[in-house]
């Protein structure tokens, strides 16, 4: 019977590889092609905002980085592949014609050339793509900068741990990995080619594939040698107890770094095996050697660790951790700045100091009390200052700012009325009006914090409604607005609500094209920033960077055209200084005559000896992180400095970055890195510095951190003795179980100084409560303040450790449950209105604590509901009062009351006890017997008749009648209360009997 010849692989036809080569060619340029125009508008938006020196440092450090790490990952592969096949046998035997093994070596040794080419291609651009990544670490390592702190084991420089140990371990990961793959590669080169035979009764290894092994694997171990030094000082920053404490632990001192040393040694004594098998015709000794590493680093790395700390650590774990734990709460104070030098602790036992008659005199802090919640405010600065334009618009969460006005500071709810194109609908939709007619918003809306609209009698204001003042196009040179808020340009072309690129400066027939303001003449974009679109090139470049061709050909693009791109605040600052990690909610302030964009930056470090580590992303987390257009993402921490106070300019887009923190060595070294991209501390204008606002990001970090470390003793540290939480919100709704994710957020205020008592000068602050851990009671009240000069000094006013003081919880619960408040309540609960609860403060005055809560209601089912404030809630010393303002509300709360002040010549009721929560229902209110006098009947008819004007209002969408109507319905309450002596409420049909 004949032979079958051997088959062979297939034979591809030369159309077939004319094909595959211009399929090849084309993917090629499209990734050559989208690479080089994403890098060339990267460089003209460089260009623009003047921080060219960035982008070409950090592509130049790329490049470096990617072509090291190509290199070597090639020059490993190819040097290992060249070094088995040089000594390959001469004479290898023959297989079978059909053997896979013999087509392989056939078709390298016929290609070799080629073969080596795709080799060192593959893993080159392999190594080199991973590389890419890297630069920050290369730069950190190139420009370190002495922290000036030395660590408490081996007393080095914290600077060692933050930017040359990252860089050691990178290098020596890079090597592993070279050293890894040419073993690999010398290891299937010897078995193609004949060096390695796995046939016969027993494997056979060539003295020359036996040489290259052994050395490479030599070199491999040496390599895990020089690991085990390095693990030493990474123990710093162990994990081991993360539950309690980061640090070496003292199984870390006494057990692993001892063994890491033994290791090393025993790893050095192995590589020397390795290298002597290169004259030995076995592999005995590297065999003993692996087993002895491997069996060294089970029981001296891994099972003696355990068993001391089984046995010796945990039985005595208080005491034999003391010292680590002291250096972890060190560290952690210092790499977070929450110090002694920055925090002062002050004794509070929120009892008032003054009478309750004396308590309404501190006026820095009452008079100052914010009744409006910017989370609750979006919809109503919508529906009253969007100028009938369904294309500008606000953010969900508004921010908030101080002013001096006619010599006195005053907080604002402040929020630009922005450009939101994704509004646009039907005819406006068109690529024209998106992208060349509406181009950006108009003006900067503010409202005083602390004020509403007054009902009159003829209804004519918007009672319970901000205070509204729009500083833009129209009526920015109306003399009754402040000079502190007064603004030059009030167009804003960056911001927050802002999508996509726009192109200013076109034209139709010499006229301007973009939209400015009904009955506005058009006017065309004057400023600095943005990218000439002008020329054809760069309209081709831009037109196939969005896939779209009316860049291309639409005729109103002229010479004069700029397109503006990243115009988001927060990511402008990203990208000009990437090292940067920014605060989530940026704010704009009238800064000098312009609407600035505020944006905090951060530097962190990942690995501060000590110090805690903590989820950046969670940390931050709170019940409002829905409302927010960012969130920080989730990467751990252990160094945090708000280093960089970065403005944007919201009608050029002028980037400026200015060094705020000038003792932090992460940003010196940076500032080396990009010489020239920051300013110096001592350029922050006045009026600048007059609206840096303590950060909430980094407020939020602290105050977890300041939950344990505000703890001394090491015992009751472990022990989580005296523990803190960050309360949940008591106003909203549980969404997540997400820990951290229905904190209560922090809220910033113009108070008093914390704990002072008939202080005059109020200063602006952002502060937050604290609880027990597991408890609702409060237990410390934090504020930092916001003021140039007492700026970062945290106060924490401690309370008593009984348990005493109600917490943001219980006061809520207080609320509800108090009698005259849940009976109006429930009047004003009903299918056509809403009652959504703001912003809880807790504010310590006259050495007590107030307690403030606004009640803001909104038309059910609406489509233009908004929020409107109806009442305020105030707690104080253990009484409820309720009111349309908080004057009349502490009023009532002073004279326990809960709706009205006393009448004239009536004394206060005596304090009532705080009861601990959920220990029985509150009492109703108590029910006069008998028939009414004539007077409480009058009341009862009154409050019937105020009633049903409040029903009317409201069917009418008349949210200054319903105002108008709940005032006289408090009226009537309080006549009704004074005329039977008791708390009750009339019922809405009760007029006597």
């Amino acid at each position: 019977m004949a032979m079958r010849p051997p088959v062979g692989p297939p034979t591809l036809t030369r159309r077939t590889k004319i094909l595959l080569v211009v399929a090849g060619v084309l993917i090629l340029l499209t990734f050559v092609g989208n690479f080089l125009i994403n890098n060339y508008i990267d460089w003209l938006w460089f260009g623009e905002v003047g921080y060219r020196g960035v982008f070409t440092t950090v592509l130049f450090t790329q490049f470096v980085t990617a072509l090291a790490g190509g290199l070597l990952m090639a020059g490993a592969s190819l040097l290992s592949f060249w070094l088995a096949y040089r000594s390959r046998p001469v004479f290898v035997p023959v297989g079978r014609p059909d053997d896979p093994l013999v087509r392989v070596r056939s078709r390298i040794q016929e290609s070799l050339p080629v073969f080596r080419l795709v080799l060192g291609g593959v893993t080159g651009i392999a190594g080199a793509m991973v590389a890419l990544g890297d630069w920050k670490t290369v730069l950190q390592f190139l420009n370190s900068t002495p922290f000036g702190i030395t660590d408490p084991e081996f007393g080095l420089d914290v600077g060692f741990y933050a930017f040359d140990l990252p860089f050691y371990r990178y290098l020596l990961n890079w090597l592993f990995a070279a050293v890894a793959i040419g073993f690999f590669i010398a290891l299937v080169t010897h078995y193609l080619f004949g060096g390695i035979r796995l046939t016969g009764r027993s494997a056979q290894i060539s003295t020359a594939a036996r040489t290259q092994l052994a050395i490479t694997a030599g070199i491999f171990v040496l390599l895990k040698a020089v690991a085990y030094g390095l693990d030493r000082y990474e123990l710093l920053s162990s994990d081991r107890k993360a539950g309690i404490f980061y640090g070496a632990t003292y199984t870390d001192l006494n057990a692993v770094m001892p063994a890491k040393l033994i290791l090393l040694i025993i790893s050095i004594i192995c590589a020397l095996a390795f290298f002597a098998a290169v004259f030995r015709s076995n592999l005995q000794l590297p065999a003993i050697a692996t087993v002895l590493l491997v069996l060294s680093s089970i029981l001296i790395g891994a099972a003696w660790p355990a068993v001391l700390e089984q046995f010796v650590v945990t039985p005595n774990a208080q005491e034999r951790e003391s010292v680590s734990i002291q250096r972890n709460i060190d560290a952690t104070k210092a790499a977070f700045g929450i110090g002694d030098d920055r925090v002062t602790k002050v004794p509070y036992d929120a009892v008032p100091k003054v009478p309750d008659q004396v308590v309404r005199q501190d006026e820095a802090t009452l008079s100052n009390v914010r009744l409006l919640d910017p989370a609750k405010l979006s919809a109503t600065f919508t529906q009253l200052q969007q100028q009938n334009r369904k294309f500008y618009g606000y953010p969900d969460k508004l921010d908030i700012d101080r002013y001096e006005v006619n010599g006195k500071l005053q907080d604002y709810i402040v929020a630009l009325r922005e450009l939101k194109t994704s509004e646009l609908t039907g005819p406006q939709a068109d690529w024209i009006n998106r992208r060349l007619v509406y181009t950006h918003g108009d003006g900067i809306v503010v409202a005083p914090a602390n004020q509403v609209g007054q009902v009159l009698s003829d209804n004519s204001t918007n009672g319970g409604l901000p205070n509204l003042t729009a500083i833009d196009l129209a009526n920015k040179d109306n003399p009754n607005i402040p000079e502190s808020l007064r603004v030059e340009e009030t167009r804003t072309y960056y911001g927050e609500l802002i999508e996509g690129y726009s192109i200013v400066g076109g034209s139709d027939g010499g006229k301007p094209l973009e939209y400015d303001a009904d009955g506005a003449p058009r006017s065309s974009y004057a400023g600095k920033g943005g990218v000439p679109i002008g020329n054809l090139f760069n309209r081709l470049v831009f037109a196939l960077h969005y896939s779209e061709r009316n860049i291309l050909f639409n005729n109103s693009i002229n010479e004069n055209s700029k397109i503006l791109y990243v115009r988001d605040p927060r990511e402008r600052v990203k990208k000009v200084a990437p090292w940067l990690t920014t605060d989530s909610d940026p704010y704009p302030a009238v800064v000098d005559g312009r609407i600035t964009w505020i944006v905090d930056g951060y530097t962190t470090l990942s690995n501060y000896p000590y110090a805690q580590s903590v989820e950046l992303g969670e940390s931050t987390a709170d019940a409002q992180q829905m409302l927010q257009r960012s969130v920080q993402p989730d990467q751990r921490i252990s160094y945090l400095r708000n280093s960089v106070k970065a403005t944007v300019d919201a009608y050029d887009g002028t980037v400026t970055l200015y060094e705020f923190d000038d003792q932090d060595p992460v940003l010196k070294t940076w500032m080396k890195a990009f010489p020239g991209t920051v300013k110096p501390k001592s350029e922050i204008s006045q009026n600048l510095s007059e609206h840096f606002r303590y950060p909430e990001d980094q407020f939020k970090v602290q105050r977890e951190l300041l939950t344990r470390y505000h703890v001394e003793s090491t015992g009751d540290f472990y022990g989580g003795v005296s523990f803190w939480d960050v309360p949940s919100d008591p106003t909203v709704t549980p969404t997540t179980p997400i820990p951290g994710a229905n904190a209560q957020p922090p809220y910033y205020v113009l108070a008093g100084p914390p704990g002072a008592t008939g202080a005059t000068e109020a200063s602006f602050q952002l502060t937050s409560v604290l609880t027990f851990r597991g408890r609702d009671n409060m237990a410390a009240y934090v504020s930092v303040n916001s003021d140039p000069e007492e700026y970062g000094k945290f106060t924490v006013l401690q309370l008593p450790p009984d348990g005493r003081i109600f917490g943001p919880r219980q006061v809520h619960d207080a609320f509800n449950n108090n009698g005259t408040v849940s009976s109006q309540l429930t009047v004003l609960r009903n299918q056509n209105t809403a009652i959504d609860f703001g912003n809880l403060l807790t504010l310590p005055v006259a050495g007590g604590l107030v307690y403030v809560e606004p009640l803001f209601l909104e038309r059910a089912g609406s489509g233009t509901t908004y929020a409107q404030l109806a009442r305020v809630l105030v707690y104080y010393n253990g009484r409820v009062g309720f009111s349309p303002s908080v004057k009349d509300a502490l009023d009532a709360a002073i004279a326990g009351s809960g709706t009205a002040p006393p009448a004239a010549g009536q004394q206060p009721a005596p304090p009532a006890p705080q009861q601990p929560p959920n220990q029985g229902a509150a009492p109703a209110p108590s029910a006069p017997s008998g028939p009414l006098s004539p007077e409480a009947a009058a009341a009862a008819t009154e409050f019937a008749r105020a009633y049903e004007q409040f029903k009317a209002a409201q069917r009418n969408n008349d949210f200054a009648g319903q105002a108008a109507a709940l005032q006289a319905m408090d009226a009537a309450v309080a006549r009704f209360q004074r005329a039977t002596g008791s708390s009750a409420v009339p019922a809405p049909g009760e007029t006597g009997g």
